[in-house]
């Protein structure tokens, strides 16, 4: 059966509930990197190929206690090299999955061991990080989840991961992925959007208290959220608590980002909850959970903050070592229309490998670090993006303020959405000693030079 355009796009309105086939293998020791087949889209179509961890999209459910040991060893049974990257997690820098950067590529038939241990409570994930923009693209992607030594009292702690995919026709995933366009606008944009709930409930209940956790794993696609039926608060964004949760409007989740909300059901017995994705009056469902009757008659308690994790905050960045980055190139500016290293752009083939973003002048990985600086010390990174398109900027290994005009500071985070013009500045102590990545997680242009590094020193 053919599935058109609108059918695509309209997949959004069905969420998958996670299978607890595939949940229950987060108890394995192993991840095994391996094509496998899902039912991506529902009804009458067909089964899709997909990359997955242990074969399924999304990969098992890593749950821990804080200050727990994971060890998981990689099983690479894919036809390309790979390797895991632990998103969002302060480890030590030999675990963090960067080949080239942190540790050798794993070869087709090889493994690797992971073995680590957060020192934060949050909601984080997992996700290939060799070839990222066809591999996380064909599904090689997990949640990990460590849950704090005091959590909130709830009734149900629900995790929502939302992703974007490329489909053909016969819904198997679109094997273009290195066309120019991507690489050189907004990035693979797919045309079917779904998410993934955990755990497989029935339905919810009026004043219920829920932590919704939403991630959003799209290799490009920046996710506007709203909710309807349920009222509440942020509680932490990117794994990291807020210091006063805030009211849960204005949901925006640029590829990589997490939120996790404490939200009471507020609809009517017999009414859905919706978690929808969209824009000004078109918005797609991505979850519709039935309210099947009364938890209580009465509404909850004010909904307090989280613990906090340990980890330090700013508190005054004016004597701090700032390094500045500023970001060019792609198609429709930056680097003056489209004029690269002195040539006009040609979208039908890429310039110099495809390397056609740069930081600072400079298009991929230099030799030197964008900074160095010691263990302990504050590093500020002034942002600039002179380009046509808005890029979601992920440092590895640590969690950033931003400074905000009025030299406040805004929540930690680990990464940012910097739109089209902007001019943002981020801010960090240095705590954990390594060589960490800092790219932009809009993956294809990752791929095409919008990456660097920077140095903490022991």
């Amino acid at each position: 059966m053919n599935l058109t355009r609108r059918q695509l796009m309209q997949g959004a309105s069905a969420l998958a509930l996670l299978p607890t086939a595939v949940r229950s293998a987060a108890s394995s020791d192993v991840l095994e990197a391996r094509i496998g087949e899902i039912q991506l889209v529902d009804g009458d179509f067909p089964m899709t190929k997909v990359w997955g961890f242990n074969g399924g999209v999304p990969g098992p459910e890593i749950r821990v206690a804080q200050g727990a040991r994971v060890q998981r060893r990689l099983v690479n049974s894919l036809p390309q090299a790979t390797a895991v990257h632990w998103h969002g997690l302060r480890i030590d820098n030999k675990m963090d999955g960067v080949p080239g950067l942190t540790q050798e590529v794993v070869p087709i038939g090889q493994d690797f061991d992971y073995d680590f241990t957060p020192p934060d409570a949050g909601t984080f994930w997992y996700h290939a990080h060799n070839q990222s923009t066809e591999q996380v693209a064909r599904g090689l992607f997990g949640v990990l989840i460590v849950e704090e030594d005091q959590p909130p009292e709830v009734d149900l702690d629900l995790t929502v991961v939302v992703d974007d995919w490329r489909l053909t026709p016969e819904t198997q995933i679109n094997d273009g992925f290195d066309q120019a366009h991507d690489w050189t606008h907004a990035g693979r944009l797919g045309n079917f959007i779904k998410g993934w709930a955990a755990p497989d409930v029935a339905g919810v209940m009026k004043n219920q208290r829920l932590r919704l956790r939403l991630i959003n794993v799209a290799t490009a696609r920046v996710m506007p959220l709203r909710l309807t039926g349920l009222s509440g608060r942020i509680v932490a964004v990117d794994g990291m608590p807020l210091l006063q949760p805030v009211p849960a409007q204005d949901l925006v989740l640029a590829p990589a980002q997490r939120m996790d909300l404490i939200v009471d059901v507020t609809g009517d017995v017999g009414s859905s909850v919706l978690v929808e994705m969209g824009h000004a009056k078109e918005w797609y469902a991505l979850k519709d959970f039935k309210i099947t009757g009364s938890a209580s008659n009465s509404k909850r308690g004010p909904i307090q903050a989280l613990p906090s994790n340990p980890i330090k905050r700013l508190r005054d960045v004016s004597g701090a070592q700032s390094v500045a980055l500023k970001m060019e190139g792609g198609a429709m500016g930056g680097l003056r229309q489209g004029i690269y290293q002195g040539r006009l752009m040609d979208t039908a083939k890429l310039v110099d490998n495809g390397q056609i973003w740069t930081f600072n002048g400079v298009a991929g990985m230099t030799d030197a670090p964008l900074a160095e600086i010691a263990k302990g010390e504050t590093l500020r990174i002034p942002i600039e993006n002179d380009t046509a398109f808005p890029h979601a900027m992920h440092l590895h290994g640590n969690h950033f303020q931003e400074v905000m005009p009025d030299g406040s500071f805004g929540p930690l985070r680990d990464t940012l959405l910097v739109e089209r013009g902007e001019t943002r500045e981020i801010a960090f102590v240095a705590e954990n000693p390594g060589d960490w990545l800092f790219h932009c997680h809009m993956l294809s242009h990752q791929a095409a030079g919008m990456r660097t590094w920077v140095k903490v020193s022991a």
